[in-house]
């Protein structure tokens, strides 16, 4: 069972939705393409609530990035939308 939920928007946002919230991941649309900050980033970017579901993220991301037909990327300046704000 997935414990995540992804649905696109239209500012280039991907919104990530789990069982202790939301968050934003960049979702660039002229090559649809999914960014994830590294393991080690994603501890001070990330809310609470996810921080230790890394794993688990990057393998639902990777698997959603599949079916859309989406390129995924791991990169540790990735940014990560929460309550408006940027990280």
């Amino acid at each position: 069972m997935s414990k995540f939920k992804f649905q696109p928007r239209w500012k280039e946002e991907l919104v990530v939705t789990g069982d202790g919230g939301q968050f934003i991941l960049e979702l660039p649309m002229g090559i649809l393409s999914a960014y994830l900050p590294t393991e080690e980033a994603w501890k001070s970017k990330s809310p609470d609530w996810a921080r230790n579901q890394y794993s688990d993220l990057k393998q639902e991301l990777e698997e959603w990035c599949r079916e859309n037909k989406a390129k995924f990327y791991i990169d540790e300046t990735a940014g990560v939308g929460i309550e408006g704000k940027w990280s």
